[in-house]
């Protein structure tokens, strides 16, 4: 039987400290970027073609597309239809199409062909949410935010940080309880563990470091509480 557990306010500060140590400890405190890139807009166009997909696949895309389209200018004036199908095998791709040729047009028109650092700015882009935002804010220009993906989401509330289903809300929450120079690191350390460990279908709990901390470890109590 898993092992449910409520953190009081109290304890959470405790609790969160524990959290960081334990990632920190096992996921390294490595900047890493899962999205391939050499600049701020290639980041920005395979952080809209990650909606929906892995960043392995958005990788094998860029990789030519990357080659194919050489700049801004290249994205804004692409064929709607041609870059629909160079983009086809990530999803979504009519909509992340259109998108990625609309925001590439406000870059040059609005921000002189340059990506902007502010949270307002970036989200006035087509197609480009808090998440995306972030992404760019903390890997470009090592502006501390929390990018709350399914991952983070996810495990967040089964390590008891957050009851919310709502990003935004959840961002907020994360950013109050972690220490600020966490924000960027939770989210690396958390798209790792949920990929490696704490997978949605099927959690690892019996190789999780998190175990003996996480309210919604699916181990039984007593090996839980047996366990060194």
């Amino acid at each position: 039987m898993a092992r449910k557990k409520r953190i009081t306010k109290k304890e959470m500060k405790a609790h969160v400290d524990a959290i960081v140590r334990i990632l920190n400890e096992t996921y390294t405190t490595e900047y890493k970027c899962y999205l391939n890139h050499e600049n701020a807009w290639q980041l920005l166009i395979a952080t809209m073609l990650s909606a929906q997909c892995t960043d392995a696949r958005v990788n094998q895309v860029t990789e030519k597309l990357f080659q194919k389209y050489r700049s801004i200018e290249d994205f804004a004036n692409a064929d709607l239809k041609e870059l629909e199908r160079d983009i086809y095998s990530t999803g979504f791709y009519k909509n992340k199409a259109k998108n990625i040729i609309g925001c590439c047009r406000k870059l040059l028109t609005k921000f002189h062909g340059e990506v902007p650092s502010s949270i307002e700015e970036l989200t006035s882009l087509d197609g480009v949410g808090r998440k995306t935002a972030n992404v760019i804010r903390g890997n470009i220009f090592h502006e501390p935010s929390v990018v709350v993906d399914t991952h983070v989401k996810r495990i967040s509330k089964k390590l008891g940080l957050t009851k919310s289903d709502d990003p935004v809300k959840i961002e907020q929450e994360l950013m109050a309880l972690l220490p600020k120079e966490q924000w960027i690191l939770y989210n690396i350390q958390i798209i790792t563990h949920g990929r490696q460990v704490c997978v949605a279908r099927h959690p690892k709990c019996d190789i999780c470091t998190l175990k003996e901390i996480c309210p919604s470890c699916e181990l039984p109590i007593e090996e839980k509480s047996t366990e060194k």
